[in-house]
Parts: structure tokens; sequence; C-alpha cells
């Protein structure tokens, strides 16, 4: 396939030469160019057609999110948002999405040099992933992962005997990653106020997910928050795992409700999806719904097997809706799905299993 081209669009000169330098570490990329704001990255886009542009959110001259409008307007191509960790930055960073941007880099406020450098592996992936983005996927509208050891679930919640008990409430799990903000926007808009409660990981710093809970309650009929540990689960709710803790499902008596855990990052995450799936396959089983949707690498594979061995019913996003085919595509390949559906026919689907579930024997 050759080299994925590179194009740097950032104010900053130590950004654009840290960058350059992490990027051209990999023989799989080359930085053909940069550029200090939008208007000359325009000329140089022009010039050099680049696969993929990295791209800081807060430029002079004209500020990142109306340079990523115009370009997808124009001339979709991915984008991969170089963003601050802060509130602001998580605004700017989900608008970005939104707008089409495949994924984002999260730059620290302090000691940039460091804390990119510390990332590289992560920036180096996100990158030659979102060259991968097909051009059906950029042209409708539309995240700092901490590089560690990859522990398995068993580093967090080891197996135990299943918790199942009779109920008419039904469980909705969702996890996602790249791409996974506005796929998981496209489920929740269309589930009615009354649906069944979701719990939710995505992956997404601790600065980002309150932001990201709040933009989704105000396009969704559902309450949707980020959780709090050992609030009870309620229908008509959906719950976001923080940015730094594990979400998962345990009982308290008859009641379902959020566990937040400090335990160390599972598939290099935290939260992680295979954390969160693993819980309600122990604690909820037949009473769950599953959905695993865009995102890279193999997070919530394993987790949504054991759902599904253990009676739930299980989605997978499709690869032709999906922005990276990383996630769902291992959990098909684990065997733990029983629908492989495009993202506008999930939500239905959810409820539809939701509505026939079987309940756990008493």
């Amino acid at each position: 396939m050759g080299q994925t081209r590179v194009l740097i669009v950032d104010d900053s000169a130590l950004v654009r030469q840290l960058l350059t330098q992490i990027l051209s570490a990999d023989p799989e990329l080359e930085v053909v160019g940069s550029a200090p704001d939008p208007y000359i990255a325009r000329e140089r886009i022009k010039a050099l057609n680049p696969d993929v542009i990295t791209l800081d959110v807060e430029m002079p001259r004209m500020d990142g999110i109306t340079f990523l409008r115009n370009l997808m307007r124009l001339r979709p191509m991915p984008v991969v948002m170089v963003s601050s960790l802060t509130e602001r930055g998580a605004e700017i960073t989900l608008n970005a999405l939104e707008l089409g941007a495949v994924d984002f880099v999260a730059k620290p406020k302090v000691d940039v040099a460091h804390g990119l450098e510390e990332y590289a592996e992560e920036i180096r992936a996100k990158v030659k992933a979102a060259a991968r983005v097909s051009r059906r996927v950029l042209d409708r509208p539309l995240t700092r992962l901490e590089v560690v050891p990859k522990l398995s679930v068993d580093a967090v919640l080891t197996r135990g005997p299943s918790g199942h008990f009779r109920t008419t409430d039904r469980i909705i799990a969702i996890g996602a990653s790249t791409g996974g903000t506005e796929a998981i926007k496209d489920v929740l808009i269309r589930m009615p106020a009354d649906a069944p409660a979701i719990v939710i990981t995505q992956h997404i710093p601790a600065a980002f997910s309150g932001p990201f809970a709040e933009r989704m309650n105000k396009c969704s009929a559902m309450v949707v928050k980020e959780a709090v540990d050992g609030e009870q689960i309620i229908p008509g709710h959906a719950y976001v795992a923080p940015g730094d803790s594990h979400l998962l499902v345990t009982r308290n008596g008859a009641r379902y409700v959020c566990q937040l855990s400090g335990g160390p990052p599972v598939n290099r995450h935290r939260p992680s999806v295979d954390v969160l799936f693993r819980s309600v396959a122990d604690n909820v089983g037949p009473n769950a719904v599953g959905a695993i949707l865009t995102g890279m690498g193999d997070d919530g594979a394993r987790g949504m097997r054991e759902m599904h061995d253990a009676g739930a019913r299980t989605i997978a996003q499709d690869e032709k809706t999906s922005v990276v085919w990383g996630m769902p595509g291992e959990a098909v390949r684990h065997g733990g799905i029983d629908h492989v559906l495009p993202l506008s026919q999930i939500a239905a689907k959810l409820l539809e299993l939701a509505a026939t579930a079987t309940a756990a024997p008493a």
C-alpha cells in the first residue's frame, strides 16, 4: 500500500517538530509537510495531497473547527484532532468528531513534549487507522488512551458464580472506541424516554466523559449522565463510564447498581469494555442485550462472548458503517455475536431484543 502521507497542522513549532519525529519513526508513515495555520494548510493540501491530516483545535487566523467544517464540505479526508485535556478542549473535540474527524490525540496542558512522547505508539496507531477509513464513512457526519501493559479483564474482575435473578428489568450494554461518540449518539437519539436502562463504556479521557454525557443528554429522550458509584440503574436512563474508571453492573438485593473501579487498565483501557461486559454477563445474564460499536483494537470482544454465553443477545456494528471495524470485527471472530447490523438499525434491534429477552430462572 506504500507509506501513509501525513500533513501536520499546528500553530506550535514544538508540537509540529514532536509530531514529525513521532510519526516519522514508523516506516509506514511519511510526514510530507506541516503548516502553522489553516490558510497555509489549505495550500499544502493542494500541493502535497496527504492521506491524513493532524489538526490542532485552536489556531490563529482560523480555528480548527471552522477549517475542519470547510475541509469536510469541500474535500473530505481523514483528520486526527490534536486537542487539549480541558473542558473547552473536550467541547471542541466533540464538535470535531461530530463534523467528521476520525479520532483525536489529547495534548497535555503542561510538559507537552513528555506527554506526546509518552503516547507515541498510540498517536501512530490512530493516524494509521485514520488512513484506512473509507470515503463512504467520511462523507457522512459522524478518544487519550494510556499505553500500558495489555492486561486481561481478570486484572479487575475475576469470574465468579452468576448472580442472575428473575426481573422484568432489562439492561442494554454498549461498548465503543474510535468513532464511538457519534455512533453512540446515533443509538441514543433513536431510543424512547422509557427505554431499558443503558450502560455505556466509550474509550475517552476523564476530562471528556462528563461533557460527552451532557451532549448525549441534550439529544436523547432518555436521561443520559456520567455514572456515579453505587447509584441504582433504572429504565429511561443511560449511564456513561467516567473516563478514568471502569464501569461495572452489580447487584444490591433485587436492584442493579453502578460500580466504579479504579483497577488497572484492561486491554490498555480504563474504562474497559471487557470489564463492563463481564460484569453484565455475571450479574445480568439473559436479562441483558449488548452492542459493540466501531472502535480500534479488540477490547470488548471477549466480554461480549461471555455475555453471549450467559444468555444475553448481542449485536455488532457492521464493517460498512464502522469508522474502524476493529472491536466489532474481533467480537464476530470470537463467536459472541447474534446479529451484525448497520448503525442505523442497531437501536431498533436493541429494543426488540430487550422486549423478547428471557428472564433468568428464579
